[in-house]
């Protein structure tokens, strides 16, 4: 009786933290009985409790006795299995060292303890109440998809990459990628690549002295073009000519591409040989009850760009359809599920 009546006079505050590459984003949502009546979100340049992000959230939770402190699970020693059964997820992973759930009777997700440890102490000083799994997350997003098809459904992080098969509601398959370790492997098979092209170029190498003296001649012939310039008009002409060749430099030096650009291709392009990567795992092991996949659903929280897209649908041919979520409000719809 108590505690409804302090419940009458107190809103819900819900902060919900979700770390990415090189920064934290913490959500915020207060509620009362009728729902949200305030929200509110902060990015900081950490990826762990500063105390910038100690103060932010302390000026919520301050407000209220009935606060829930929820974190989204970063863990690389993640996973989800086709299974509830104890005895028989030891065919998929070895959950010695893990932590695991049923979900709905019908799968199980699992991390590491020792991450979980992590996180707890990380969030000491504000305390945990709940730490959410990425595939708790993708398939409370496509719920409405996942009971009625068969489809490739994948959650995409700035740093992270959630990958699930599921056919009608029972999933077949489920993996947790992280990009910075794809990017290592990446990197190793450039570093060979560039060391044989290095080697094809010294083997086949022109002398740079001859190109210098090649220009040097070129250049002259040039110049004495100039000294045939006797009208006004020929000099006007000649002018006319070096403008059109400035400006068509200036276009080239426009639609060259930018860093930014550039790096976002890179990942789009890791994305999607990450996702074939897995999809081929999930064809060719034979634990996995595998299914040929015709539809993928894409859970956007980064803002990829159309290549990812476009890799999927000609590299594979699949049908892709992408949906735009904010991680930090689907962790906090998962944290108000909990308490009802």
């Amino acid at each position: 009786m108590i505690g409804k009546l302090f419940e009458a006079l107190y809103h819900k505050v819900f902060v919900n933290i979700v770390v990415q590459r090189s920064k934290s984003i913490v959500y915020v949502e207060e509620c009362n009985k009728k729902g949200m009546i305030n929200s509110d979100s902060e990015s900081f340049s950490t990826t762990e409790l500063s105390n910038k992000m100690h103060e932010y959230i302390n000026s919520f939770i301050s407000e209220s006795p009935f606060h829930y402190i929820s974190v989204l699970d970063t863990s690389d020693a993640q996973g989800a299995l086709p299974t509830c059964s104890s005895r028989d997820m030891s065919i998929f992973h070895d959950l010695t060292s893990s932590k695991y759930i049923c979900h709905q009777n019908q799968w199980a997700y699992y991390t590491s303890k020792a991450d979980l440890d992590v996180i707890q102490h990380n969030y000491a000083k504000i305390g945990v109440d709940f730490i959410f799994s990425p595939f708790v997350i993708l398939s409370n997003f496509f719920k409405d998809k996942i009971n009625t098809n068969l489809a490739l459904y994948i959650l995409l992080e700035d740093n992270y990459i959630t990958i699930c098969v599921f056919d009608n509601s029972r999933l077949l398959f489920g993996e947790h990628l992280d990009m910075e370790h794809g990017d290592d492997h990446e990197d190793m098979l450039i570093d060979e690549t560039g060391e044989d092209d290095m080697d094809l170029d010294l083997d086949g190498s022109i002398d740079l002295d001859d190109i210098d003296a090649m220009n040097d001649i070129e250049g002259l012939d040039d110049f004495g073009d100039i000294e045939d310039l006797d009208t006004i008009d020929e000099i006007d002409e000649f002018a006319e000519s070096e403008e059109e060749d400035d400006k068509e430099e200036f276009r080239d030096e426009e639609d060259e591409p930018s860093v930014e650009n550039i790096r976002g291709f890179n990942e789009d392009y890791q994305r999607f040989s990450l996702i074939q990567s897995s999809i081929n795992r999930f064809y060719k092991d034979s634990k996995y009850e595998s299914k040929f996949v015709e539809s993928v659903y894409i859970a956007d929280a980064v803002g990829v760009s159309g290549d990812l897209k476009r890799y999927l649908e000609e590299e594979m041919f699949l049908s892709v359809f992408v949906r735009q979520l904010d991680l930090g409000a689907e962790v906090c719809e998962i944290a108000k599920a909990e308490l009802k």
